[in-house]
């Protein structure tokens, strides 16, 4: 696959473009704001692999689970770099120092 952060900016670019008509705050509360949406698609599908819902039944894999974290992490990442042009370092920044609270 291509660099992630290639393709974080190429959605970042298309969202901005989309967007254009809203001011540049709007713009960062609503990307920041649309995690809590796709969390709430996370616990949808947990619902629905567990069938948790009784009158629903089984209505998701586990690989809707997973799909649906994919979309979490994208969401972040985009959400990250609409909050700062230098996302990578600043993510591999905190990742170095989540590994150095863990020793690892």
């Amino acid at each position: 696959m291509t660099d992630i952060w290639h393709t974080v900016d190429r959605l970042h670019a298309w969202l901005e473009t989309a967007s254009a008509d809203r001011a540049p705050e709007q713009k960062t509360l609503l990307r920041v704001l649309k995690l809590s949406e796709e969390v709430g698609e996370v616990a949808q599908a947990i619902i629905g692999a567990t069938g948790q819902n009784p009158r629903k039944g089984t209505t998701h894999t586990w690989q809707d689970v997973e799909s649906e974290l994919c979309d979490v992490i994208v969401t972040a990442m985009v959400a990250l770099r609409t909050l700062n042009p230098d996302a990578p370092e600043v993510f591999e920044d905190h990742l170095r120092k989540l590994l150095a609270r863990q020793s690892l």
